[in-house]
């Protein structure tokens, strides 16, 4: 009998991370899940993950900053799924410095051990569609050809980690593989006023908490559920001959974007409640328009979206209520 194939996913408890691992061990795979739990609901996720997929998960507490401790961890895997991070540009703006340590000197640090201990493993890194800056004059969907203008240091951190990934495939021939992610949402997404805004919009709608929007909530992005996401994850691995050295950008597309004050409207549907929220001024590197063009991925790996933004909410929401 074969033996099960290992994937290592680093940020495994949060919220990608989660859905990342259930998918993988639901296909197979033995999953190692590295994490240092700083996230709220990261221990709830983790529980969660060993209990519907017991002898698949095995975890290990550590941080990408700890570069010496990562050399053990990297080896014997096939694949490294790199979602660890700081995910906020609002906490980026109040404390550049451990954003930077945390998204670009971990980065550079997993991509160390890996070259060192296991170069041949498939790498695939959750980059973000903040590396093209504010695209203030773009009201078409984002191809991979958009220039990068990293703006606010969340997205210089992301953006000097993207191109890490991106040039160890070039210059230490590694299976590296970049996917700039839009606005990722679904279940096990606890969501706050600066992240996971789909979610977070859920949870304070259903308890009944005034949402504050930034800007005049007409803002437009694509909307993916991370069930679609870890499809995609696994179907790079599996073409990595193809993907190696690849840039990816991931979203819902044209057909699941939305705008703010439509998903609020729509959750208040769902959810049988009154929104409340008020306005404010625009935060700083927000983007008034986001849509990725993902003809790239669905043309080299049959990959589209598979759960549409009405059905991935109700799911969403399903979920929240008894969360």
């Amino acid at each position: 009998m074969a033996s099960s194939r290992r994937v290592l996913i680093t940020g495994g408890a949060g919220f990608l991370g989660v859905n990342a691992a259930s998918a993988f061990a639901g296909a197979g795979w033995l999953v190692t899940v590295l994490d240092n739990l700083s996230r709220p609901g990261t221990e709830r996720n983790l529980d969660w993950l060993t209990k519907h997929h017991a002898g698949a998960i095995s975890f290990v507490h550590e941080d990408l900053r700890n570069a010496t401790a990562l050399d053990s961890h990297v080896r014997d895997h096939e694949a490294i799924v790199h979602l660890a991070g700081q995910v906020a540009v609002t906490t980026s703006l109040l404390d550049p410095v451990t954003d930077f340590e945390i998204n670009a000197r971990g980065t550079l640090n997993l991509l160390e051990a890996t070259r060192k201990h296991n170069p041949e493993a498939a790498v695939v890194f959750a980059s973000t569609n903040k590396v093209y800056g504010k695209l203030e004059s773009s009201n078409q969907a984002c191809k991979e050809t958009q220039p990068i203008d990293f703006h606010s240091p969340y997205g210089c951190s992301k953006g000097a980690a993207d191109q890490y990934v991106r040039d160890y495939a070039r210059c230490f021939h590694m299976n590296t593989v970049v996917l700039r992610q839009s606005c990722i949402y679904g279940a096990h997404q606890y969501g706050t006023e600066d992240q996971g805004w789909v979610a977070h919009f859920v949870h304070s709608i259903l308890k009944d908490r005034p949402l504050t929007i930034y800007g005049d909530g007409t803002q437009v992005r694509d909307l993916l559920d991370a069930r679609d996401l870890s499809r995609l994850y696994m179907l790079a691995i599996d073409q990595i001959d193809k993907t190696s050295g690849q840039i990816y950008n991931v979203g819902g597309g044209p057909k699941n974007q939305r705008n703010l004050l439509e998903v609020i409207e729509h959750i208040g549907r769902l959810t049988e409640k009154k929104p409340h929220y008020s306005f404010a001024e625009w935060r700083e590197g927000d983007q008034a328009f986001y849509v990725s063009d993902i003809t790239k991925a669905h043309e080299q790996l049959g990959w589209e979206p598979g759960i549409s933004f009405d059905q991935g909410l109700q799911d969403l929401v399903s979920w929240a209520a008894t969360a």
